[in-house]
This record gives structure tokens, C-alpha cells and sequence, in this order.
């Protein structure tokens, strides 16, 4: 052996353009070891990007992929991250991580991309945890990470995500009643299945958008979330107790910057200011059982944000996620300004598993809550499940409880309580009063 290779050192670093669960293109690197164990990753790919997010690098060449290939991003893990990192001690990911980082040099990975350097960051604590002969839970979250998320799961989507007359782009099933993440995601599909049969019913579309959940054209934004109550109640379980709501609005999406007013565009054409919104959420919360609202206002709409968490920040979970972009500056800057009590936590927003995992640090010791979240546009990938577990972040936030790229998260989680035999534990992050 050569001196100060180990067998944890990485030989090789490969690389190659996948697909996404939109049938758009992704990278996937695997990182070889010395002594041959492998570990693979796959970068997922968002449709509603905030404008503080890391690059995600693109070729824009028309001819291929209507310009959405990653060749480019690809190319730079094979001739420039690779020949960096080979040689490299797997186990310290920090470091790795923090190479990557300087060798790019930017302040949003736009030299090297984002997804290049995050396919690498995320193959790199794979092979770690095969090395190790562990799961990767463990291998990022230690001996005692044992807590299972819970689910906010997407049944209805509309936004951005849906060519539909709704606005806000999420509406969540939030499945709190029971201490298992088993019972909990069976609460769910129960839901969803029954959602189904309502919407049948009405005549209304059962058509799936891109993260599973139905795209109806239901009146607005009220209609869905009392859509959802009824569901909830068909189904057997007690909304607020059982089971409750979750938004995510993606506010930023019908900002309208020249009247500086949040509009309607896809339904009433209603417009309403930053005080408006808030006390529509207000309303909301005395009729229905919400427990989390996602990017409520814009992210660029700070003061809003401040009024918002007063008023209703005691009553209900205020997730950033335009807003902070998983970035410990943004987040700082939210923490300093007393605006949101939680993050939404997108490891390719940021780009690497080290500043996600310091991002993660910076919220629970400001006693932030951290939601994990995927992307859209997804792969079978499934990091995120263990991500969860690995910082007991308490929610995860996955799609919907159909198409295969959003279950492989569930079924993951469904393997690790599994693994657990029993030390696993779910904490109600909305226990009712």
C-alpha cells in the first residue's frame, strides 16, 4: 500500500446524466473506495425555485433536453471534482465537502454547479456507510438517531406544479395521531384513497400532478382545504386530532412586484397586501385544522414575514422556504429578525450534506424546526428518508403516498422503523391542546 492510502480513501469518482421524475435530466456520480465499496446518489430538481438558491447547473443547449441537459454539470465531476478528491478519507465528509466548496470558489456554485458538487457530496456519505457496513441514518446521525418524521404529505397540488385554477401550490395531509411512522403513513393513504372517491364524486379531476397529488379545479384555495376536512372525516379519523393540514402557498409564485400586492392570477383574480393575506390565514386557523403554512408571503417580503409571525407565529408553524433557501445566511437573518419558526430543508438548495447538516444545526439551536424536503422534480433516490432520521428533524415532506419516486422515501422510512425493532419513536410535532 502506498503510503497513507486506507482502505477508506476514494480511487474514483464516476458520473453520468440521469432521469428525473419529469423525464428531465439529473446527475448521478458514484464515489469508489480503495477497497472497492461503492456508493451512489442521484440530484433531485426543482420547478419553483427561489431566486437565493444554489445554481443548478444546465447546458441550454436547445437540441438536447430543450436545453435542460446536464453534460456540463457531469463533465465537471469527471475532470474537475474527481481528480480533487481522489485520495480523499471518505469518513470526513466535512472536508470533502469543504474542497468541493473552494475548488468552486462562487457564492452559488455556479462554477462548478450545485448538482455536480451535491451528486458528489451525497455518493461520497453512501460509500462512508457502506464502507461501514451501516445505514446511512446512522452514518450521518450517530448511534442514537431513532426518530422517525412526521409525514406532510401532498394530496393536492396546484401552483406551479399544476395547470389548475389553484393558486397556493401544496395542500398537506399531516398524519400526527398514532407513535409510529407505520400507522401514520397508513392514516394517510386511507385519506388519499378517500379523496379520490370525493372528487370522483364531484366530477372533478383525478389526474395526478408532479408530485402524486390531485390537480382538481376546485374553487380556491378554501375549497381545497375544506375538501380535505371532508376527506379526512370519510376516512374515519378526527381532523386537528388525527390528522391535520398543511399549506405550502409559495406566495413568491403570484406576487405581483408592480402592484407590490399578492394576486389570484390562476382563480378569483382577488388581490390582497401582506395584512390581507395574513388575516385570511388568521381566519383559516379559527375554522380549520392547519398546522403549517409555507412561504405564506414572498420571500423578498420581509416585513410582511415579521408582521405575519407575530400575529400568527404562537399559533400555527411558519416554514421558510423561498424565504431561506436552505442557507445559514438567510436563516441567520431570519433568526435576527424574529421571522418564521421553521425551515424547509432541500439538501440540493444548498448543494452539499455538510452545509445542510450545519443549516439543520443552526435552526434547532435557535429552536427552529427543520422540515426535509424533496423537490419536484425527484429520482428513486432516497437520502432524504435518511437525512430525516439522521437530525431528527420530526417532518419530512415527500409528495404524495403515489408514484414510485415519492413511496421510495415512505418505503425507506417504512425499512428504517423496520431496522429500528422498536426503538424507534415518533414525537407529535402538533400535539393538540
Amino acid at each position: 500500500m502506498s503510503h497513507g492510502t486506507s482502505k477508506s480513501t476514494i480511487s474514483k469518482v464516476t458520473s453520468y446524466e440521469c432521469l428525473d421524475s419529469r423525464g428531465f435530466p439529473t446527475v448521478s456520480a458514484t464515489v469508489q473506495l480503495s477497497d472497492g465499496t461503492l456508493g451512489t446518489a442521484m440530484v433531485p430538481s426543482g420547478a419553483s425555485t427561489g431566486e437565493y438558491e444554489a445554481l443548478e447547473l444546465r447546458d441550454g443547449d436547445e437540441k438536447r433536453y430543450q436545453g435542460k441537459g446536464v453534460l456540463k454539470a457531469v463533465e465537471n465531476v469527471r475532470k474537475l471534482i474527481a481528480p480533487a478528491v481522489i485520495g480523499q478519507e471518505v469518513l470526513n465528509l466535512a472536508a470533502l465537502d469543504r474542497l468541493m466548496i473552494k475548488l468552486d470558489g462562487t457564492e452559488t456554485k455556479s462554477k462548478l454547479g450545485a448538482n455536480a458538487i451535491l451528486a458528489v457530496s451525497l455518493a461520497a456519505a453512501h460509500a462512508g456507510a457502506n464502507h461501514l457496513g451501516i445505514p446511512l441514518f446512522r452514518y450521518l446521525g450517530g448511534a442514537n438517531a431513532r426518530k422517525l418524521p412526521v409525514p406532510l404529505v401532498n394530496v393536492i397540488n396546484g401552483g406551479a406544479h399544476a395547470s389548475n385554477l389553484l393558486d397556493f401550490q401544496e395542500f398537506m395531509l399531516v398524519p400526527h395521531g398514532t407513535s409510529t411512522f407505520f400507522e401514520n403513513i397508513r392514516a394517510a393513504s386511507e385519506v388519499f384513497h378517500t379523496l379520490k372517491k370525493n372528487l370522483k364524486k364531484r366530477k372533478l379531476s383525478i389526474g395526478i400532478g408532479d408530485e402524486g397529488g390531485f390537480a382538481p379545479d376546485l374553487e380556491g384555495p378554501e375549497d381545497a382545504i375544506s375538501t380535505l376536512v371532508q376527506a379526512i372525516s370519510d376516512a374515519g379519523y378526527e381532523p386537528g386530532k388525527e390528522i391535520s393540514i398543511a399549506l405550502d402557498v409559495a406566495a413568491s409564485e403570484f406576487f405581483d412586484d408592480k402592484k407590490g400586492k399578492y394576486v389570484f392570477k390562476k382563480s378569483t383574480k382577488e388581490e390582497f397586501s401582506s395584512s390581507e393575506l395574513i388575516n385570511l390565514y388568521a381566519s383559516w386557523l379559527d375554522k380549520y385544522p392547519l398546522v403549517s403554512i409555507e412561504d405564506g408571503l414572498d420571500e423578498n417580503d420581509w416585513d410582511g414575514w415579521k408582521m405575519m409571525t407575530e400575529q400568527i407565529g404562537s399559533r400555527v408553524q411558519l416554514v421558510g422556504d423561498d424565504l431561506f433557501v436552505t442557507n445559514q445566511n438567510r436563516l441567520a437573518m431570519g433568526i435576527e429578525r424574529s421571522v418564521g419558526n421553521a425551515i424547509l430543508i432541500k439538501l440540493n438548495q444548498i448543494g452539499s450534506v455538510t452545509e445542510t447538516l450545519e443549516t439543520i444545526g443552526l435552526a434547532q439551536e435557535n429552536g427552529y424546526s427543520s422540515v426535509i424536503s424533496h423537490r419536484s422534480g425527484e429520482t428513486e433516490d432516497t437520502s432524504i428518508a435518511d437525512l430525516a432520521v439522521a437530525v431528527g428533524a420530526g417532518q419530512i415532506k415527500t409528495g404524495s403516498v403515489c408514484r414510485s419516486e415519492r413511496t421510495a422515501k415512505y418505503n425507506r422510512l417504512l425499512w428504517i422503523e423496520s431496522f429500528l425493532d422498536g426503538e424507534g419513536f415518533v414525537e407529535d410535532p402538533f400535539p393538540s391542546e
